[in-house]
């Protein structure tokens, strides 16, 4: 698995520099002065990691608390609610370029009157969510006239997980289950499908979650699926809802976790489980850090 990511990814971006690919944003322009809009979160995470602030994004609120990083400038326009982005908005702004993402149920057609429309292929099932995300990085990039920035990009995050590797490799790491909590009694695990999966097998960390997750790569089990799961570290995203946490504190069930009766729960920031290059670096060094303080 591992070094099948690493052998897709240096053949995709091999062949990304040689073939190049065609801007369908029309006339060309400067990738600084271009008004792009996103309606949902890993396209303003691409842009931004590319130095290209959005002129607006679908729930800009959202995105700073659930996906926090790159940070979103305060000159960036709020679309409303990813869903149901607000045409009114968009057809004020006359952007050059509308970014979506497969699976949010938008209809093209609609959106393809103001400017036009590409939509990111995720978590389609084709390959690996790393392999996804990195294709349509690069892609992105190409359209706004920074394919080699994002190369770059992609070719030192694939040399810092080597590192990271290579410096875990000397430990005797625990096996890890990653979660998201949203109440008391439920957690969404990931695991195979997903972003998270991938740079674990990358790192050489040992997921502790095998079962059934949907095609984004999680799934919503009670607290004592997670009981089931032996001697683990639990990884636990931020933020947890301030209500929520006082439950949990309060829960039986969470009490008899074996992870929370050893005190082996592992709280990092907030990353978004769906992102792309930028999110996978940025949970990669974030479980790091944690393991090695461990």
């Amino acid at each position: 698995m591992t070094q099948d990511l690493y052998r897709r990814a240096l053949l995709f971006g091999i062949a990304a520099g040689a073939t190049g690919i065609l801007s369908r944003v029309t006339p060309a322009r400067a990738a600084d002065a271009l008004s792009v809009v996103c309606l949902e979160w890993t396209s303003a995470e691409m842009l931004l990691s590319l130095g290209i602030t959005p002129r607006a994004v679908a729930d800009v609120a959202g995105y700073r608390v659930w996906a926090a990083a790159p940070d979103l400038p305060e000159s960036v326009l709020d679309l409303g609610s990813r869903g149901e982005p607000s045409m009114e908005r968009i057809a004020i702004i006359k952007p050059d370029l509308i970014v979506t993402a497969s699976g949010y149920g938008l209809d093209a057609t609609r959106l393809q009157r103001f400017a036009p429309v590409e939509t990111l292929k995720l978590y389609e099932g084709s390959a690996t969510a790393l392999f996804d995300t990195e294709r349509e990085f690069l892609r992105l990039a190409a359209q706004t006239g920074r394919r080699p920035q994002a190369q770059q990009m992609i070719a030192k995050f694939f040399a810092d997980l080597a590192a990271m590797r290579a410096e875990l490799s000397t430990r005797k790491l625990p096996r890890v289950a990653v979660v998201s909590l949203f109440d008391d009694r439920h957690a969404r695990v990931y695991g195979r499908n997903g972003l998270f999966q991938d740079v674990l097998d990358l790192i050489g960390v040992e997921n502790a979650w095998t079962g059934e997750t949907s095609a984004w790569g999680f799934a919503t089990v009670g607290f004592e699926k997670l009981v089931t799961l032996g001697d683990c570290v639990i990884v636990s995203l931020q933020p947890v809802p301030a209500n929520v946490e006082i439950r949990i504190r309060q829960s039986r069930l969470w009490a008899a976790l074996p992870a929370v009766q050893r005190r082996q729960v592992m709280n990092i920031p907030a990353v978004w489980p769906f992102g792309g290059i930028a999110a996978a670096d940025r949970f990669a060094r974030f479980l790091q850090a944690s393991l090695l303080r461990s």
